[in-house]
C-alpha cells in the first residue's frame, strides 16, 4: 500500500449513534478513511462490491442479513476487503467458529477504543489482531492446528485417504466399498492411524477426523 494512499474503511452496525462513534474514532489516525456505512449485513455487502473497501468492520448481530452471513457472501465473492468484527461475544467456541471464515479481526466492542485502530492497521498488512484479553484463544486454536499437521505427517498417503473419508462420516463398509478393499483392511488401517496419533477410546479416531476435517479436505 503506498505510503499516500489512506486505508479505506466500511462499517457496518445497525446502531447510528455506535457508528458515528466508531467513525470519529477511526478518522483520528489521518492515514484512515471511511468511505461508508451500512445498517445491516446486506447493504454492507453492496457496498463493499461497489467500493471495494481495504477495510470492511462488522458487527455480528445486525437485521436482514447479520455480520457472519455478510463475511460469507464477501468470502464466495472473492473479494480482497479484509474483514474485521467488532462484538459483544467472547465465548470461545463463537469465537472458533468465525475464525474459520478467514477474518482479519475480532475486537470486542468494550476495547473498541483502545483496540480498533491497532485492527485495522494489522489487517491493512494482512496480519490478524485479537482483541488481547481474549487472545489465548487464538494461541490456542494455532497450537491445536500446527499439532495436528505435526501428527498427520506421520500416517501414510492410504491412512490420510481413510482418515478423511471418517470426517465425512462414512463406516468402515462404505469406505472399503469405495476403495476396493476388504472391511478387515479398513480396520486394520483405522488401528494402525489410532496408534501413530495415539489415538485412544471407541470415538477418538471418528473425533479427531471431524476436528481436522479442514486440514485433511486442503
Amino acid at each position: 500500500m503506498s505510503q499516500n494512499k489512506k486505508i479505506s474503511i466500511v462499517i457496518a452496525d445497525d446502531h447510528p449513534v455506535f457508528r458515528a462513534g466508531l467513525k470519529y474514532i477511526i478518522e483520528q489516525d489521518s492515514q484512515m478513511e471511511v468511505v461508508a456505512e451500512a445498517g445491516n449485513g446486506i447493504e454492507a455487502v453492496s457496498i463493499i462490491e461497489e467500493l471495494e473497501p481495504d477495510i470492511a468492520v462488522f458487527d455480528i448481530d445486525m437485521p436482514e442479513c447479520n455480520g457472519i452471513q455478510a463475511a460469507k457472501k464477501l468470502k464466495d465473492k472473492k473479494l480482497n476487503t479484509k474483514i474485521i468484527f467488532l462484538t459483544m461475544y467472547s465465548d470461545e467456541t463463537f469465537f472458533n467458529d468465525v475464525m474459520e471464515l478467514g477474518i482479519t479481526g475480532y475486537v470486542l466492542k468494550d476495547n473498541a477504543l483502545n483496540d480498533i485502530l491497532s485492527a485495522i492497521k494489522y489487517a491493512a498488512q494482512g496480519k490478524i489482531y485479537i482483541t488481547p484479553e481474549i487472545s489465548g484463544y487464538f494461541l490456542k486454536r494455532e497450537e491445536k492446528y500446527k499439532f495436528s499437521d505435526l501428527l498427520l505427517k506421520n500416517i501414510t498417503a492410504m491412512e490420510r485417504r481413510i482418515l478423511t473419508m471418517i470426517a465425512e462420516n462414512k463406516t468402515s463398509k462404505e469406505i472399503a466399498d469405495e476403495l476396493f478393499i476388504s472391511y478387515k483392511t479398513v480396520e486394520n488401517h483405522r488401528s494402525n492411524i489410532c496408534t501413530k496419533l495415539n489415538l485412544k477410546g471407541s470415538h477418538a479416531l471418528l473425533k479427531f477426523a471431524f476436528e481436522n476435517k479442514d486440514t485433511l479436505l486442503s
